[in-house]
């Protein structure tokens, strides 16, 4: 006698046309218990989206937006417009994230450039291994590769 086990999965209890929808618009679907990573999530990449609002806004030393941001100033910018408060300097804020590894990183996740004196530099993860950043003095807000292995990531609350 052969026994047959049936495990729905959550895009066949949903419907294919809500999955199918899902996927489209690149929507995501929350389970129960998971609503506040899915706020997480939301938050994250609403700040990611105002963050690369922001492009070609100039570099300023201690700038914090509207129109003008040093790298962590951007940070603080997005996040706040998108709910979250996060405090001024790069490495504070690395402080006030999960830590993630490079394989967990997802977009909205901010990136924190390290040298043995500490944290230096911040952006916000864009996907495909670039990041919204403010560079530094002399130039504007942009997308940009991650050009170092000297990163962490974190993930804001």
């Amino acid at each position: 006698m052969t026994m047959r086990m049936h495990t729905p999965n959550l895009l066949a209890r949903a419907g294919t046309v809500t999955a199918l929808t899902l996927v489209t618009l690149g929507g995501t679907s929350v389970a129960p218990g998971t609503a506040g990573s899915a706020e997480a999530a939301s938050v994250s990449a609403h700040a990611l989206r105002i963050a690369a609002s922001k492009s070609g806004s100039p570099y300023r030393y201690g700038a914090q937006g509207p129109h003008a941001f040093d790298c962590s100033g951007l940070m603080l910018y997005s996040f706040k417009r998108a709910g979250r408060l996060l405090p001024r300097t790069a490495a504070a804020q690395y402080g006030r994230t999960r830590h993630i590894p490079a394989g967990a990183r997802r977009s909205g996740d901010l990136v924190f450039f390290h040298s043995r004196s500490g944290i230096y530099h911040v952006g916000i993860y864009a996907g495909r291994g670039r990041m919204w950043h403010a560079p530094k003095a002399g130039s504007v807000v942009r997308l940009e590769r991650i050009w170092s292995r000297s990163v962490w990531y974190g993930r804001v609350g």
